[in-house]
This record gives structure tokens, sequence and C-alpha cells, in this order.
């Protein structure tokens, strides 16, 4: 065992020192972003609950699940930079008071115009909230360890996303007052949250007092054709995502006969566990094996969802949520890697931007698509579409990404 030099220990016990110092900045940011994403999917159990109460169409339903995505594309389209301007702390705060907001319309909801007041709001709060934790997160970890923290903050997303159903099933399935219970306990858990955020220190410099929300979004000229797979790679990452959050315990529930709420939200919830483990696991990929990878698994998840659904198998059930978790968390991920990968330094944030923005409609519209179809045609035939339209897309983004992928672009005055 050898000796550290006083020039070796001297950079270790600053970086040590460094990590001690932003460890309350961390682990807030990270319970932030698993608060709010937890909200995202709170309703995923009552789904079915709120279609049979209100008696909304196989298509209300999937716009009540898309809806959501309303308020992510205003938080990223005029607020992204807020937190910038402002402070990462009060940014944290309204996304949490906004989440608040969201819990307290879904308590009142007597009907459907709450309820879609209810995600919108909801998904404003994760947009304005998320972003913002995540720079606290970056800014409170030193700089050698950057790449790390961003697995981390990924991860948490995932864990947030796991939670909520996870709650959710468990307290309408075993609590009284399954509507309004779990938003009580989702409010506490925010006070807490916000109590938290008051102790970290705050790593944003104040602007000078003006706020600029004009939205930026733009692909350089030079990567329009190489940001087709990531974008891809991204929507089709995001619609899986979607489509157990919205319609995972029906599915589950329909296909093996299963009544209990709470174990059906299990099963979604296990595929998000999978995509939190494959993204700690493979935080040495490279982005284009990442989103290769995904880009593969995701007719395998898929495919395996339909056979579990065709001969109400439970095995085949867990075997496709497990790959559709690993297909979502590695396209997700390398999608976003290889879009940053690609634009000059000073486009980097209106790309990416684009990216997110391919990720949101991919989370909406194919949900919209698929409660359609299964009004039209049924649920299964609906499903088996569903995972038709998206492996070609997949197939599109891998053949894409061969021919126009892999090479970062030069720097490129052009619009986007």
């Amino acid at each position: 065992m050898g000796f550290l030099s006083l020039q070796d220990a001297e950079p270790r016990a600053r970086l040590q020192a460094d990590i001690r110092v932003g460890l309350p900045g961390r682990m807030v940011g990270g319970a932030v972003i698993a608060a709010l994403f937890m909200g995202s999917t709170l309703l995923t159990p009552l789904y079915d609950v709120y279609k049979d109460l209100y008696r909304l169409s196989a298509v209300g339903l999937g716009l009540l699940y898309a809806v959501y995505v309303l308020g992510n594309l205003a938080a990223l389209l005029f607020l992204g930079r807020l937190s910038d301007q402002v402070g990462r702390r009060p940014v944290v705060l309204a996304g949490l008071g906004l989440a608040a907001v969201s819990a307290g319309l879904f308590l009142a909801a007597r009907g459907p115009a709450l309820l879609f007041a209810g995600r919108v709001v909801s998904g404003l709060a994760v947009g304005i909230g998320s972003g913002a934790a995540t720079a606290w997160i970056t800014e409170s970890t030193p700089k050698a360890r950057r790449a790390q923290a961003a697995t981390t903050m990924t991860a948490f997303n995932f864990v947030g996303l796991t939670l909520g159903p996870v709650a959710g099933g468990v307290l309408i399935q075993y609590a009284p007052v399954p509507l309004r219970l779990p938003f009580l306990a989702y409010l506490a858990l925010l006070a807490l949250t916000a109590a938290a955020a008051l102790a970290p220190r705050e790593t944003a410099a104040r602007g000078n007092g003006r706020l600029d929300l004009r939205p930026r979004l733009g692909v350089p000229k030079a990567a329009r054709l190489a940001f087709l797979a990531p974008a891809a790679a991204g929507f089709t990452a995001m619609a899986v995502v979607g489509f157990y959050a919205a319609l995972g315990p029906s599915v589950v529930r329909d296909a093996l006969k299963l009544d209990n709420r709470a174990m059906a939200s299990l099963v979604v919830a296990g595929m998000f566990v999978a995509a939190a483990a494959v993204i700690v696991l493979t935080r040495g990929l490279n982005a284009q094996s990442a989103m290769l990878a995904g880009l593969v698994l995701t007719p395998v998840g898929l495919g395996l969802l339909a056979a579990a659904q065709a001969y109400a198998s439970a095995p085949l059930m867990l075997a496709g949520a497990g790959a559709c978790g690993a297909a979502s968390a590695l396209g997700y991920r390398g999608g976003l890697a290889s879009a940053n990968a690609l634009a000059p330094s000073d486009r980097r944030a209106e790309l990416a931007s684009s990216y997110f923005v391919c990720c949101f409609l991919g989370n909406a519209l194919p949900i919209v698509g698929v409660t359609a179809l299964s009004q039209a045609l049924g649920a299964p035939t609906a499903d088996r579409i569903f995972a038709a339209v998206l492996t070609a897309i997949a197939a599109a983004a891998i053949a894409c990404n061969l021919a126009f992928g892999g090479k970062p672009s030069a720097s490129d005055p052009g619009s986007g």
C-alpha cells in the first residue's frame, strides 16, 4: 500500500470538501425531482376509476393524460431559463407550490374539468421545478463528478415515476377515501420537500432584474439529418413511458384478470424500476450505443407486452415491463446525449429544447391515437397497432443513425 504525497492529498481533500459542501443541494434537488415526477404518475391507478365515475370515453381518457404535456411545453418554451435569472430556490419552491395546486385541484374535482386543469398544472410544475432542481444538483456537484451527477438525476426522475403508481395503487386499494387520500398524502410530502429546500445554499447568481421569457428552439442546419435519430429515440422512449403511465394498469387488469389495483400498479412500477436500474448500471455506456440499444429493445418490450395480452401471461407481462423500462431509459439518455453532441456550444440549449419537445410530443400524441383506436377497434388491436408503429419509428431511427449520425456537427450559424 503506497503513500499519498502532499501534492496528491491536497486536490483529493479539496474534492472531498466540495462534495460535503454540495451534498445538501444534491440531496434536496434529487428529492424535488422525485417528488415532482411522483405527482405526474400518482393518477396512474385512478384513470380508469375516473373513466367510469365521470363517464369519460377512451379518447377522453387519453386526452386527460395528454394535456399534462401542455404544461410541460409552456414551462420549456417560456420559463425554462427562469431559474438562471431569479435563482434556483425560488423556482424550485414555485414548482412545488404548483404541484400542491395541482393536488388541490384533484382533491376538489367533482367532474372532468378540474381533473384536466390539475393535469395541466402538474405538467407546468414538473417543467419548471425539475429544470431548476437539475441545475441545482449540477452546480452542487464538483466538476470532476458531474457526468455521474447527470446519471443520478435521471435515476431520481424514474424513482419519482415509480413512487406515484406504487403509493397511489396501495392507497386506492387498501385505504379509505381512495379519491382523496393519495393527494392528501402527496401534499404532506410536498410540504416536507419544500421545507428541506430552504436549507441548501443558493448556487445561481441573481440576474439584472429583467426577465427574458422568449422561446429558444432550433437545430443547426448542418445537424438536422443527424438529429433525426435522437429525436425519434426520445419520441419513442417517452411514448412507451406514456403508454405504461396512462394505460398500464388497465392493460394488466384486462389481460391478467387482476382486480387488485395495488398489484396492477406494481407491474407498471416495475417498468420504472427497471429504467432506473438500467440508467445506473449502464452509466459507462456511450451515447450512441445507449441510444441504439434503446431503439433495438423497443420492439422487444412491446412484442412481449402483446404476447402477454394474447396469452394472459404474467411472466411475459413482467418481462415486457422490464424490457420497455430498459428501452425507455437507454433511448432517452442516449438520445439526449447524442443530440447534445451535435450542436456547437452556443446552440446547445436550443437543440436540447428541441429534443425535449420531441419527447413531450411522444409522451402525448401516441396515447391519444391508441385510445382513439381502442374506442374504434378494441384495446388489444389498438395496442398491437401502437407496438407496430413504434417499432417502425425505431427501425427508421436506427437507419437514420447509420446513415447520418454519430458525428458532432461543426459550428453552424444557420437558424433552426
